[in-house]
């Protein structure tokens, strides 16, 4: 099967309520759903080379994932790798239009270019008290990316799929309080590191769609924090 195929068979499993996001305790935190704020990102797949073969023969290899880097300066997450995305507005018809709006407005995206395949099961964000939902999509017809406002976004960037599958470029992050020490799993790539949240839900849906490779979990970096 390729890869779009791979990705449309996952969001219809979830569709189904076959897929959850769900990985242990400290990943679904529990939220009051009275006070949790939704919100929705954009998990957007395409093809690496804009001149590659058709979406039904194009492999995992072949795709790139469209990422950004938050402003330093931020409040929330200041400086983490993460998915387009934010909080649903009162205008937002849905969780998709918000995916797509708030994408638009970080990296200056042309919606009508994507292609929703569906939307993957709610994840808790008790850090900034949201309902995250995950909107997988297809960039049928790509256009330029960058960073619309700096003092949003440090960087906007596609990362190749095939680098974020590396073994060689991935981790487990560290970070301790409390007398503890956390480990999630990590990617080195463009020269930053993917953790927390974002990295969590690839590395749940690499394992979903069969295209983890073999990697040594005992590698740790420190959680850039």
């Amino acid at each position: 099967m390729s890869a779009y195929g791979d990705l449309a068979g996952l969001a219809a499993r979830a569709a189904a309520g076959a897929f959850s996001l769900s990985r242990d305790d400290r990943w679904n935190l529990p939220l009051d759903p009275a006070l949790a704020r939704p919100a929705a990102v954009l998990i957007l797949f395409g093809a690496l080379d804009s001149g590659a073969v058709s979406a039904e023969t194009l492999a995992p290899a072949g795709l790139d994932l469209l990422l950004v880097e938050r402003a330093a300066t931020l409040n929330s997450h200041p400086g983490q790798v993460a998915f387009p995305g934010g909080g649903v507005d009162d205008g937002d018809l849905s969780v998709v239009a918000a995916a797509l709006r708030e994408a638009e407005e970080e990296t200056g995206l042309d919606p009508a270019g994507v292609e929703i395949l569906g939307t993957l099961p709610e994840v808790s964000l008790p850090v900034s008290n949201f309902m995250v939902t995950p909107v997988l999509g297809w960039w049928v017809s790509q256009t330029p990316v960058a960073v619309v406002d700096y003092g949003e976004s440090a960087q906007v960037f596609r990362t190749p799929v095939h680098e974020l599958l590396d073994p060689a470029n991935r981790y487990m992050a560290t970070l301790s309080r409390g007398g503890q020490t956390y480990r999630s799993p990590a990617f080195r790539v463009n020269g930053v590191i993917v953790w927390g949240f974002t990295a969590g839900i690839l590395t749940r849906l690499f394992d979903e769609l069969g295209w983890t490779l073999p990697w040594d979990e005992t590698r740790e970096i420190p959680a850039p924090i």
